[in-house]
This record gives structure tokens, C-alpha cells and sequence, in this order.
């Protein structure tokens, strides 16, 4: 069940009659040495986690250790209840709880890396956000973890997730990938909807750069992790929909990896370019003070 790239899960899909979190499940026990239900136990363990995470900074909202977020999502839980939301209740809960999520970090809290600590809420929020909404079960989330692993998996084969290597889209891209690949599962799509679905959102995030304001993992993360909710929503209703990838995931994915090598080092988590180096982003920081 082990497979190097897209293609090759793909063909393990359609050769077997199973799902992308399928595969992933039996590649983890095989290849890891590991009983199904540890490796279930485990992964109901990052849910758990995951789903504390989004929900504490709304509870209890505390500033950042480098003071620059803090409270965000709690206004937005206010402003959903408010009933006054513009984005709809899907995605509002999501970017919400994505924005929870890097309020945890920011505040060393515990989260769980996915597939960065820098891009951690943007799975759980998406997830969260469906399974309330649609009133999904314990058991189909845990697929959709499964998932989204795979993605996470080829990206870190292939490519890479970092943002000192590939810049944000590396990051918050892979992230928004895993996402949108997982909702499709979820919510009925094929094992290729899913990787056209996580192609889409490469594609749409292509260049984007890693410019953390005082080199911390705060703002614009926070921000681009809300993004990166709404990306993988749009990319998972076109491929819901049957609308055509005309590029594989594994070329998306090759092409961002190139690109994010051709980043300037400014642009690639050095705090040295793009919005960290705007003079009210440096006021705020106090570092170069």
C-alpha cells in the first residue's frame, strides 16, 4: 500500500475499490509496524487535540507572546452569532476556528502541527466547521484525517511544507491542500476529485510568501490561515461539482516546490521582505527598536 506520489495512490484507489484515507490507514500499519486501532487511537488523540485547540481562543482569548494577536477569534465567534456574517455559517466557523488555532500557538498553547505549526489551523478549522454543520460523525472525520495525511505525506516526499524552503505556499498551500482533499472525501467526492481538489488550491496559492512580522509566528499567519480555510472550501466545491484540474496534483505540486526555491531569501521566513518590513509592522514588533 505504499505509494510515492499522486498517481500511485490514485492507482492503488481504483485497483482496491478504496478511498484515499484508506490507503493511508493500511500504508500506516504496514509500513509503520502498527496495529489498526493504535494507529485509530492515535489519530482520535490529534482530533482531540485539534478540536480543543480551535475552541480555547474563543473561550478564553489571550494575547500573543509577541503581542501582535489575541482576541481575533472571538470577535469573529461574536460576530457569527450575531447572526450578521456575510461568509455563511460553513465558512465562518471555519476561518473562525482557524484563527483559533494560531491564537493557541502564538500563546504556547498545544496544537497540532498540520502539516506546520505555522499553518496548523486551517485543517481543523475546515473539519470542525463541516462536521458541525453537517452533523458529520466521529468515525467519517477520522477519514478525513486519513486523508488529508496523504496529501500531507506527498507534500512532505515531493516537495516541501516549509516556509524557509518554499515560502508560504508551501505552508499555509499544503495545508489548505490537505484540507480541501479531506472535505472532499467527506462529504462524498472520489479519490480524484479529492487530488483535483488539492491541486486547485496550489494553483491558487502559487508564489505566496513567507514574511512573518518580527520573524514570529503571528500576523500575517493568522490572517493567511482564514485563507487558507475559504481556498480549500472553493477548491473542494469545484471539484464536488465536476469541475475539471486540467494540472495533476503532482505537477502542481512540483511547480510549487519550484518556484518556492526561486523565492528571494527575503521572501522565505527571514522576516527581511513583505510585510514585515512595512514601518507600522516594524513599530509593532519592537525588534529592530
Amino acid at each position: 500500500m505504499d505509494f510515492k506520489n499522486g498517481k500511485e495512490l490514485l492507482a492503488l484507489c481504483e485497483e482496491n475499490n478504496i478511498k484515499i484515507s484508506e490507503v493511508m490507514r493500511q500504508r500506516e500499519c504496514i509500513l509503520g509496524e502498527t496495529s489498526l486501532p493504535e494507529i485509530e487511537r492515535q489519530m482520535r488523540r490529534v482530533w482531540e487535540v485539534m478540536k480543543a485547540s480551535a475552541k480555547k481562543a474563543i473561550k478564553e482569548p489571550s494575547k500573543s507572546m509577541g503581542g501582535l494577536i489575541g482576541g481575533e477569534a472571538h470577535l469573529l465567534a461574536n460576530h457569527l452569532s450575531s447572526g450578521k456574517q456575510i461568509c455563511g455559517n460553513i465558512l465562518s466557523r471555519g476561518i473562525t476556528y482557524a484563527m483559533a488555532v494560531l491564537e493557541v500557538n502564538a500563546t504556547m498553547g498545544v496544537i497540532v502541527a498540520a502539516p506546520t505549526a505555522g499553518s496548523s489551523g486551517i485543517v481543523p478549522g475546515l473539519l470542525l466547521s463541516l462536521q458541525e454543520e453537517h452533523r458529520l460523525s466521529e468515525g467519517s472525520i477520522m477519514d478525513a484525517l486519513f486523508n488529508a495525511a496523504a496529501i500531507g505525506y506527498l507534500a512532505m516526499r515531493n516537495a516541501t511544507v516549509a516556509g524557509a524552503v518554499g515560502g508560504c505556499q508551501a505552508e499555509v498551500g499544503v495545508a489548505s491542500a490537505m484540507a480541501a482533499s479531506a472535505a472532499v472525501e467527506l462529504l462524498g467526492g472520489s479519490p480524484k476529485q479529492c487530488l483535483n481538489a488539492a491541486s486547485t488550491v496550489l494553483m491558487n496559492m502559487l508564489g505566496l510568501v513567507c514574511d512573518p512580522v518580527g520573524g514570529l509566528v503571528e500576523y500575517p499567519c493568522q490572517y493567511r490561515n482564514a485563507t487558507g480555510v475559504a481556498n480549500a472550501l472553493v477548491a473542494a466545491e469545484l471539484a464536488l461539482s465536476g469541475v475539471p484540474q486540467l494540472i495533476p496534483f503532482d505537477e502542481m505540486l512540483a511547480t510549487m516546490y519550484s518556484i518556492g526555491k526561486r523565492l528571494p531569501a527575503e521572501l522565505r521566513e527571514t522576516a527581511l521582505g513583505g510585510c514585515a518590513t512595512t514601518p507600522t509592522a516594524c513599530a509593532a514588533c519592537n525588534i529592530c527598536n
